[in-house]
C-alpha cells in the first residue's frame, strides 16, 4: 500500500557535474521512494554561491532526467531561501548559542600545530575554540572595525541546553546516540555564505517535511550535528539510511574534486541509463 508520508529527497549542489556516485544516490533515493509509494524531492543546495554556476543546476535537471528520475516541481533552491536560515540564526543567537570566530584557516592550523594534544575528529584536526575564549569586549571592538568572522555553534553549551538523551537511526547502523563533540564548533554561517551546510539541512529537511534522509556514509558523522541542531529548533527528525559509496580502482571515493568521470562523459561515450545502473551496483 502506499506510504504518501514517505518523503525523501536528493540534494545536490551545483559546484560541477554529477558522476557515477551521485547517480548511485539519487537513484538509491528514488528507488526507496518509489518501492515505499511515497515521494521524491530533488533539492539544489546552491548556498556557495561563489562556486555554484547556473550551468552546472542545468546539468543536474539533464542528467537525473536522462537516468529516468522523476521529481516534484518546483525544486527548493536554497539561495533563494536565505531568510529561513536567517531566521534560526537569530533563534540560536537568541539563546546564547553561537559566538564570532575571526580566526582564518591558517590561524587554526597554527593553533593546531601549537598544540600537542590537538583533538582530531573524523575529518581531520578539530577547531580548538580559540575565539570562544575572546573576552566579550574583544569580540565587539572586531566587530565594529569590520573584520570578517564566521558564526560558529558553542557546542558544550548548545548540548547542555538540548539536555541529554538525544539519539537518532540509521537503517544500516542502527540506533544512535547523538554526540556531535567529534566535529567540534562548527560553522554556522560566514560573511560570504550566510548559512552553512549543516543548518540549512536541518532546517530544509523539516520544511520539506523530509521523512528519510538517504545519502552517503560520508556524511555519517554530520547527522550528530544536525541532530543536536533539530532538538534546539524544535524541528522533527528523520529516518536516516547512510548507504555505501563508490569508490574507483584505487579504493577512493569518487569526487568532483579527483574528476571522477561524470555522468555528461558517460553519455556522450554511449552509455544509458541502464548502464549506469549496473555500474553503480544498481542493475
Amino acid at each position: 500500500m502506499p506510504d504518501a508520508a514517505f518523503v525523501t529527497r536528493f540534494a545536490p549542489s551545483p559546484t560541477g557535474y554529477l558522476h557515477l556516485g551521485h547517480a548511485f544516490s539519487a537513484l538509491t533515493a528514488f528507488d526507496a521512494a518509489r518501492t515505499a509509494g511515497g515521494r521524491f524531492l530533488l533539492r539544489i543546495e546552491d548556498i556557495d554561491t561563489g562556486r555554484c554556476r547556473p550551468a552546472f543546476e542545468q546539468a543536474i535537471y539533464d542528467d537525473l532526467a536522462w537516468l529516468g528520475l522523476t521529481w516534484e516541481e518546483p525544486v527548493r533552491r536554497q539561495s533563494d531561501h536565505f531568510a529561513d536560515f536567517a531566521a534560526s540564526l537569530d533563534r540560536l543567537d537568541g539563546m546564547g548559542l553561537l559566538y564570532p570566530c575571526f580566526c582564518t584557516r591558517k590561524d587554526i592550523a597554527a593553533e593546531i600545530a601549537r598544540s600537542a594534544n590537538a583533538p582530531h575528529g573524523p575529518d581531520g584536526p578539530v577547531y580548538p575554540g580559540t575565539c570562544r575564549r575572546r573576552p566579550a569586549d574583544d569580540r565587539a571592538r572586531r566587530i565594529a572595525a569590520g573584520d570578517a568572522f564566521a558564526l560558529r555553534l558553542d557546542l558544550a553549551k548548545a548540548l547542555d541546553t538540548a539536555g541529554g538523551g538525544l539519539t537518532w537511526h540509521d537503517a544500516e547502523a542502527g540506533g544512535m546516540t547523538c554526540d556531535p563533540r567529534p566535529l567540534g564548533d562548527v560553522v554556522l554561517a560566514r560573511k560570504d555564505t550566510p548559512t552553512s551546510y549543516h543548518l540549512s539541512v536541518a532546517v530544509d529537511d523539516a520544511l520539506q517535511g523530509v521523512s528519510h534522509v538517504i545519502r552517503g556514509r560520508d556524511l555519517f558523522h554530520a547527522t550528530h550535528v544536525h541532530r543536536l541542531l533539530q532538538a534546539l529548533l524544535d524541528l522533527p527528525t528523520p529516518a536516516y539510511r547512510h548507504h555505501r559509496l563508490l569508490t574507483n580502482a584505487d579504493g577512493q571515493r569518487l569526487s568532483k574534486r579527483d574528476k571522477a568521470r561524470t555522468l555528461r562523459e558517460l553519455r556522450a561515450g554511449g552509455a544509458g541509463a541502464d548502464d549506469v545502473r549496473r555500474l553503480a551496483g544498481l542493475g
